[in-house]
């Protein structure tokens, strides 16, 4: 199979990913401000967990398009275990908005059920990350001659710690979900912020060499 096509069904699943977010923010029914006596500014506030979840799987999602984009990119060909690696990515990112439904409709919920979703959140961010982190592995060690370039093991390392820099904290956001549910929708926040940011998501330039 070419590149060309690993890229181009990866782009269709993560579109589908990412637009089917909004489809758990539901807007407030009419019939339930009526009987509450409630406006329409204090419904939409009292749905601001999923707005929440919503901005955060967005930006999520997005960065993982962004950064799969520059790591499929170094190759020239993929073989086998790429495609069965990056399957297993997919496989995690599609499950994102299952999450995102689940934190938005019991966060405010509090007791066990919100800490489940909490956790549940927490730990599909965490998988895809060591999905991720995987694959790019895969493809920077193992499968390096496949690449576009020779690169030096130095810059192959550097390369891999910056694309894994959220292994802890998705760790840490699932093991806290128990403690409060809230915390875990902060550093997965908080992680969105930073890969979001050109220093994390910069590849950097290779340093051509054995």
């Amino acid at each position: 199979m070419s590149k060309d096509r690993l890229e181009a069904f990866s782009d269709g699943v993560l579109a589908v990913a990412i637009t089917l977010l909004v489809l758990n923010v539901v807007v407030p029914s009419t019939a339930g401000l009526a009987g509450h006596h409630e406006s329409l500014a204090h419904a939409l506030a009292l749905k601001w967990p999923s707005y929440a979840a919503y901005v955060i799987s967005f930006m999520t999602i997005g960065i993982i398009w962004i950064n799969h984009h520059v790591m499929i990119g170094r190759l020239r060909e993929v073989d086998h275990a790429i495609l069965i690696l990056n399957l297993v990515l997919l496989l995690t990112v599609v499950a994102i908005p299952f999450a995102t439904d689940l934190m938005a409709t019991y966060l405010k919920q509090g007791g066990g059920d919100a800490e489940l979703a909490a956790a549940v959140y927490g730990a599909t961010f965490l998988v895809m990350s060591l999905a991720f982190t995987t694959l790019n592995r895969q493809i920077l060690f193992p499968k390096a001659h496949l690449m576009h370039q020779q690169t030096t093991v130095t810059w192959r390392r550097a390369t891999l710690r910056r694309a894994s820099t959220g292994l802890i904290p998705y760790l840490v956001a699932t093991a806290l979900a128990p403690v409060t549910a809230y915390a875990t929708l902060v550093i997965c926040g908080a992680l969105a912020v930073f890969y979001a940011l050109p220093l994390a998501s910069s590849a950097g330039t290779p340093n051509i060499g054995p």
